[in-house]
């Protein structure tokens, strides 16, 4: 029964934070646009810094890249199959969807519980999973929705008028000119999504440092510590920050889309990693937990730039948290 309730705790204290974050707004501590605050320390600061001691910190075996591809691959692989099932529906009820039903939050989540969980030996696997995941999340996700649905990405949505078609209106250029501007405009856009990223470029930085066996000196990860610790909690308070409970049943329909068809590709993603992954025991534990990871605090920026709807993004990813800590620890409890 202790060895349960210690299994419990900190999933709880992740809770009361997320309670905290949403208290504080709505008690007007908080203002509303307040954790665009907390979302450029997350993303700028505190997620890359929880990256940066987890490689130099810890060791990292080369083979463990196939986990960055199994990341890479659980994250691109809901999207196509999101654009096909909503095909009928309005453009900017498809681009939500597949702006949340796509990718994981590992650094602002997984990372924070499975220290909790499994102990800090479980930030390897999961630091190797986000490095193909993060390919997902910080841009790809976002540049394939936009592509497939012809949105403008210098516009938002709204401006475009979306209506109820299931996307907005486009005509390839028959102009050899025109299409060669078309594609420049187009690896522009690719390598500013990918590059501006500060978590992506941390990964790709620290990935090349591995392969090439060069260690940071001590003190580095010494110094960010403090900082990576931070993570956790900033980035619940994100969380709590940004939910916001559905006011109308439109609202409530997309939502509920989002956790139901996620729910699926989580349950064939734990196999995977339970049953397939050529891992030991504690490293496909760690996959099980972060294939059940909830929705992407990236999903909230790229629906706050598309949608101008961060509210409901946040309360998409506050849902599938609560479903999250529940499943991981129920993994941590039975397996």
């Amino acid at each position: 029964m202790r060895g349960i309730m210690s299994a419990l705790l900190h999933p709880l204290t992740l809770l009361a934070i997320i309670l905290v974050g949403y208290i504080f707004k709505r008690t007007h501590i908080f203002g509303q646009r307040d954790y665009r605050v907390i979302q450029r320390i997350v993303f700028n600061l505190t997620l890359p810094c929880a990256i940066i001691v987890s490689f130099a910190t810890r060791e990292h075996d080369n083979t463990l890249l196939w986990i960055s591809l199994f990341g890479l691959f659980c994250g691109f692989l809901p999207t196509p199959f999101l654009f096909w099932i909503s095909r009928k529906r309005p453009v900017r009820e498809r681009a939500f969807l597949m702006l949340n039903g796509a990718g994981f939050n590992i650094g602002n989540f997984c990372f924070p519980v499975m220290q909790g969980l499994l102990g800090p030996a479980s930030l390897v696997p999961g630091a190797m999973f986000d490095v193909g995941n993060c390919v997902v999340v910080s841009a790809g996700n976002n540049l394939l929705t936009q592509r497939l649905l012809h949105i403008d990405p210098e516009r938002p949505l709204h401006e475009q008028n979306p209506g109820s078609a299931p996307t907005l209106p486009y005509r390839k250029p028959t102009d050899p000119d025109a299409r060669r501007l078309a594609r420049r405009a187009t690896l522009r856009s690719i390598a500013k999504g990918f590059f501006t990223s500060v978590p992506f470029d941390t990964y790709i930085i620290m990935i090349v440092l591995m392969l090439a066996n060069v260690h940071l000196p001590q003190w580095i990860p010494q110094v960010l510590d403090p900082v990576a610790q931070a993570n956790g909690f900033c980035s619940m308070l994100m969380v709590g920050m940004l939910m916001e409970l559905p006011s109308t049943k439109l609202e409530t329909t997309e939502v509920l889309r989002v956790v139901l068809l996620r729910i699926p590709f989580a349950i064939l993603f734990a196999l995977i990693s339970w049953y397939i992954m050529p891992f030991d025991d504690i490293t496909r534990k760690a996959l099980v937990m972060l294939s059940l990871a909830p929705t992407s605090v990236f999903g909230t920026l790229f629906s706050d730039r598309v949608l101008d709807n961060a509210r409901m993004a946040g309360f998409c990813m506050s849902i599938t948290a609560i479903i999250g800590l529940a499943a991981m620890t129920g993994v941590n409890i039975l397996l």
